[in-house]
This record gives C-alpha cells, sequence and structure tokens, in this order.
C-alpha cells in the first residue's frame, strides 16, 4: 500500500488499534482542510439517529444527520457536489464542495430539490491543531487514502465503509474487516 501524507480532499481511516474511541473508532473521515495551522474534516460513516428536520423546523426533510466529529457539536456543516446551485461554496477537492448559501439550500429543500446522494448534513466536525494529526499519524492511528469516490463519495458512504476501506488494503487490514467492533466480546 502507498503511503499518502495527508492533504485537503483525502481520507483518514482509522486503524483497528483505535479502540474505545468513541468518535473516532472504525471512522472515515473526509479531510475538508489541512494546513500548517491545523486540520479540519468531518466522519462520513456514522449516521445519527436523526432527520434534518429535526434541527431544522422550517422544513420536513428526511435526510439524514451524520456525527461530523467531537468539535462544535452544536452545529450543523455540511459537504455536496452541487456548487452551481448553493452559492459561496468551498471546493474541497474533486467535485466535492463545503458550506455555502444555507438560505439556498433551504429554498432547496422546501422545493425538495436535493437528495442524498448530492448533499451530507453533520453535526460538529473533526479537527486538529497544529501538528496533532502528524503525531497521530506517527503512533499508527490513521491510514491515509485517496478519495477514490470524487463527488460520488457524498451519496456512497454508510456504516460499512469502514470495513470496505479494510478489505481494499488487504493484508492484515482484511481481518479486521470482520472483527467485531470491541474485540473482548469476541
Amino acid at each position: 500500500m502507498t503511503i499518502l501524507n495527508p492533504a485537503k480532499g483525502l481520507l483518514l481511516v482509522a486503524e483497528p488499534s483505535i479502540i474505545g474511541d468513541v468518535s473516532f473508532n472504525r471512522s472515515v473521515v473526509l479531510l475538508a482542510e489541512y494546513d500548517k495551522s491545523g486540520s479540519v474534516g468531518f466522519i462520513l460513516n456514522k449516521p445519527l439517529p436523526y432527520k434534518l428536520k429535526d434541527f431544522v423546523p422550517e422544513i420536513s426533510s428526511d435526510l439524514p444527520v451524520y456525527n461530523g466529529g467531537p468539535v462544535e457539536q452544536d452545529n450543523l456543516y455540511f459537504i455536496h457536489c452541487i456548487p452551481e446551485i448553493i452559492p459561496d461554496s468551498i471546493e474541497i477537492s474533486d467535485g466535492v464542495y463545503w458550506g455555502g448559501d444555507f438560505g439556498a439550500i433551504l429554498d432547496l429543500l422546501k422545493d425538495n430539490k436535493l437528495r442524498k446522494d448530492q448533499i451530507r448534513f453533520f453535526l460538529g466536525y473533526s479537527g486538529w491543531e497544529s501538528n496533532q494529526l502528524e503525531q497521530e499519524l506517527e503512533i499508527n492511528s490513521w491510514v491515509v487514502a485517496p478519495n477514490t469516490y470524487h463527488n460520488s463519495i457524498i451519496g456512497k458512504t454508510d456504516v460499512n465503509f469502514w470495513k470496505e476501506k479494510m478489505r481494499e488494503f488487504g493484508g492484515d487490514y482484511l481481518l479486521w474487516s470482520n472483527a467485531p467492533e470491541n474485540p473482548a466480546l469476541n
């Protein structure tokens, strides 16, 4: 497997050794920002038992909401692949965008013009201070992987995404793809 350095638009896949970490155990994170001052990402494979309408009462959308990470979990964030209808979006990479005009999103949702393969909502985000992610990489907490899904990653990822990545990595990781989440229960 090729070793990649972290960069905006790449994936962080939690090493199987991250056991007991409620936020990051078996997580796949899309890095939305990465520079010397720190990093921001969103956990892609941890759906919450809520729908968007639970947080935005003026809409009736059943779009799912995901746990984006342990930082600012009282705020709603989103990524999408439709910057042409959501102004002020920031490109992460490969047609995946972060943020934008929330008023435009509300209008699109009221008109039922957004699909779950176009936009994903998160409570909170994953954040690392300067050099923190590098330290976690040094102790093998993460594997950095390319986003081979490009903008289709928004609709593709689900709770089994981490297992899929373990199978893709092969070798010793293949064993972890079918291991119980808590090996002590095996």
